[in-house]
Parts: C-alpha cells; structure tokens; sequence
C-alpha cells in the first residue's frame, strides 16, 4: 500500500516527530505543504493530512493544498499535535476530504510542545510532547488504519 503524509510543521517540529516515526513503517512518502512537489497524489492508496493547530485548526497551507490536490474518493487521515487537547481541531480539513468524497479512516491527536502568543511568556504549555508515548500511539494508530485500508 502507497501512502502519502502531507505535513506541515513549523516551531517545534512536534508533527514532524509524528510524521518521521510513521514514515520509518514502510512505504511512506512525506510531503511538506509549504514545498512544490509534482506528485500524483491518485498513485497512492491512502493520503494523510498532518498539522500542528493554529487558530484551532489546521495550518493553512494544509487546508489548501488539500482542497487543491485531494483525488476524489481517496482513503484519508489526519493526524495532529497541540498545546490543549479539543475535538473539533479537525473539523476543516474533515469538511474538505468529505467534500471530495473521501473515506475518513480516522484522526489522531497528542499534545505538542506550543510557545505561540501568550504561552511564551509562561515559558510555554505541554513541554516534552510529544514524547516516546504519544509517538508510539501515533504510529500504531496508523499501522492500524493501513492494515484495515
């Protein structure tokens, strides 16, 4: 099975933790939302979509190059880090892949390291997250979502 992560991880490299420890499970290719790429995303079997939360949502670059480049029908996931656990991180790029008739497979969330704004000044929120638990959870997650897809 070809899978495809698009990423886009900024300050600490928390998603990139995430997305790396996937990738290392076989065939994953990692693609960088702010990079241009030529990919043909029809070529893979499942693609997941991978941010830290900012304003409560997925980065921007994610949400457009998803609304841009998602193939009609594909098997999706999504994969997420933040300062403060909430459910409804994902509901954009949720209403994306269902507006492309994507198969949702699932969506995984940690807490990750944030320093942004007002968490600065206390030194930041979540410190050492994600950690070996939340990679080892990220990584199951998937492996089982790609075994079932």
């Amino acid at each position: 099975m070809k899978v495809l992560i698009v990423y886009h991880s900024e300050h600490h490299d928390n998603t990139k933790k995430l997305v790396e420890a996937i990738a290392r499970q076989g065939d994953v290719t990692l693609l960088n939302a702010s990079e241009n790429s030529n990919l043909n995303w029809s070529d893979y079997d499942l693609i997941g979509f991978a941010s830290g939360i900012y304003y409560q949502k997925f980065h921007k670059d994610i949400l457009g190059i998803a609304e841009k480049n998602l193939p009609i029908g594909k098997k999706v996931f999504f994969l997420y880090t933040c300062g403060v656990k909430r459910q409804s991180y994902a509901d954009a790029i949720k209403q994306i892949a269902e507006s492309k008739k994507s198969k949702i497979q699932g969506c995984y969330g940690c807490l990750g390291f944030d320093t942004f704004g007002p968490f600065k000044l206390v030194g930041g929120i979540a410190k050492g997250h994600p950690n070996d638990e939340d990679v080892s959870s990220a990584v199951n997650f998937f492996c089982g979502i790609r075994d079932k897809a």
